[in-house]
């Protein structure tokens, strides 16, 4: 489907062009009464003509969208163009002098801007901060969920305990009771085994006087019968013995209120459940403590952006070298004006505002793999030892965060709420992690909306000023663009054959700024992913461009990798 040049869609990632007749110029601005794209000779001009010089032109982002063709149903050879205000519908001319009579009428077109500045403002509200702050609370009760099930397992762990305690007592008890018993059983068989023993001595010496008895009748000397029977002839008493009383066991009395009392029981407390505090829609984003400073810095940003446009032309400003580099592989630009510049033999050296080198340190290397944080402090990542390295303002390195099985690569600090973005591979897999400021993991980014993988090599990453992470992936021949609620916006691939994407930034309008070192050249888009022009060529001294940053008077700082020196230039106007 082909579209005209006032028809573009939003999403494109094309070259706007002016839509003046025959030039071929940037779009940056839009007249809002005649619908055309302009680029800046071409609105001068056109402010300049008689017939157009009261026309309202505005910059391109801000444009008045044109009201779309819709035939009358009534009147089908004519357009509605007009909004009847008391019957508030949209009619043509012909409508309105036949059915609305002495009604009065408003600008269907104005309306329709209107209705749309309406309808961009809830999708903004909506991605900005009711989509982030509903999953936010989402993931707020999925951790609520873990936490509930481990404490509900813990309670069951303490419960068993507490059995487990109760049997030991119970066993104990028991044996102690059990001894006692053998030990009135052994003493109880031991008085009757002597009673035992008593009678058959008794029943022995019994069975011996029958003995004699018989002797005596079978004898016929009458002297010895008549002798011994009177002398010898005595019967002892039969002894005494005792009945012995048996103990008694008395079994305990309970019940399973008393093990309830034993064992505890679970109660829950009477309070009543928290509200989750939601995050007024002002203050979405982590908020910020501001200074007297930082208001007035922010005041000076937000009318800088309301002044400044990308300029049809770009201007070498200076170029300085960076001393202990052979070349500029990435930069993090620092507090008053000092910077950090790498190469791709693991040197990173800090240099001031003329040049001169402060501080060098031997790292591990790669690419976009150092930043500079809100407090002014450097982290860089060592890939081999998987770790994440800061260096303090009084220049102590001391290890900030392990990333475990994942070797780190890139690193972005936040300038809006001083999170850490990394880029990291592992087994041929590939993420980008977020950390807050001290170090504590909040946020893994790995695979889009259907499930498809996001990254193959994050090299450089770095976050844009509505929060998207930009991540520049060498591999996929793409700058991947994800916001902040890790939806995958889109994956920008360059313009023509072949596109190896290096260092990337962004600057105070949106704008995503990237170097291609296929086709040796600096392109930028807008933050929706439309092309907006090609920044630097081979015919600006472009050799092989792979670092970039934009500084705090929105100067482009350029490092290339046959070069340890740095150009500067100016972009915006």
């Amino acid at each position: 489907m082909a579209f005209s040049k006032s028809q573009i869609p939003f999403t494109a990632q094309h070259y706007l062009v002016c839509g003046t007749e025959d030039c071929e110029k940037n779009c940056q601005f839009y007249c809002n009464p005649c619908h055309r794209q302009m680029c800046e000779q071409c609105r001068d001009e056109h402010q300049k003509s008689p017939d157009t010089k009261n026309h309202e032109v505005v910059p391109y982002q801000q444009r008045q969208r044109p009201l779309p063709e819709v035939k009358c149903q009534t009147h089908v050879n004519r357009y509605v163009d007009m909004l009847c205000e008391q019957c508030q519908v949209p009619v043509c001319s012909k409508c309105a002098m036949k059915d609305h009579g002495r009604h009065i009428f408003i600008d269907l077109e104005t309306v329709y801007a209107e209705k749309c500045a309406i309808c961009l403002n809830e999708i903004n509200k909506i991605e900005e901060y009711f989509l982030p702050t509903s999953q936010d609370l989402l993931k707020s009760t999925k951790t609520d969920s873990t936490e509930i099930k481990k404490i509900m397992e813990s309670i069951r762990t303490s419960m068993r305990a507490e059995a487990e305690s109760l049997k030991s007592m119970v066993d104990a008890v028991t044996s102690d009771n059990i001894k006692q018993v053998n030990e009135q059983e052994k003493s109880l068989l031991q008085l009757l085994n002597s009673q035992d023993k008593k009678y058959n001595d008794y029943i022995s010496n019994l069975n011996e006087l029958v003995k004699k008895c018989h002797g005596y009748l079978s004898s016929k000397n009458l002297q010895i019968l008549m002798n011994e029977i009177t002398k010898n002839l005595k019967i002892d008493p039969i002894p005494e013995t005792t009945r012995l009383v048996p103990p008694v066991f008395t079994a305990g009395q309970y019940s399973k209120e008393d093990i309830t009392k034993l064992l505890g029981r679970v109660t829950v407390p009477d309070t009543k459940p928290e509200i989750r505090k939601i995050k007024p829609m002002e203050i979405a984003s982590t908020q910020i403590k501001y200074t007297g400073e930082q208001r007035k810095q922010d005041r000076e940003k937000s009318d800088m952006k309301q002044t400044l446009s990308l300029s049809s032309s770009v201007t070498n400003v200076r170029e300085y070298t960076v001393p202990g580099v052979n070349s500029v592989r990435h930069i993090s630009l620092g507090k008053s004006g000092r910077l950090w510049a790498s190469d791709d033999r693991g040197n990173l050296v800090q240099i001031d505002l003329q040049g001169n080198q402060l501080q060098k340190i031997s790292t591990s290397g790669g690419h976009g793999y150092h930043t500079v944080t809100q407090d002014g402090d450097l982290i860089y990542t060592e890939k081999h030892n998987k770790v994440i390295n800061r260096i303090t303002v009084d220049n102590t390195i001391a290890e900030f965060i392990k990333t475990g099985n994942w070797k780190p690569f890139s690193i972005y600090s936040s300038h809006i709420n001083g999170d850490i973005l990394v880029g990291m591979i592992k087994d041929g897999e590939a993420k980008v992690t977020r950390y807050n400021k001290t170090g504590e993991e909040i946020q893994n980014i790995q695979r889009g909306d259907i499930g498809q993988r996001l990254y193959n090599y994050p090299r450089h990453i770095t976050e844009n000023i509505n929060g998207d992470i930009c991540t520049s992936d060498i591999n996929k021949q793409a700058v991947v663009v994800v916001n902040k609620s890790e939806k995958h916006r889109f994956s920008y691939t360059g313009r023509g054959s072949g596109f190896y994407p290096y260092g990337i930034c962004t600057d105070l309008l949106g704008h995503i700024i990237v170097c291609d070192g296929y086709n040796i050249k600096v392109d930028i888009i807008d933050q929706d992913g439309q092309f907006l022009s090609l920044l630097l060529t081979k015919q600006q001294g472009m050799v092989g461009p792979r670092s970039l940053c934009v500084d705090d008077e929105n100067n482009l700082h350029v490092g290339q990798y046959t070069r340890d020196t740095v150009t500067v230039y100016k972009y915006l106007q």
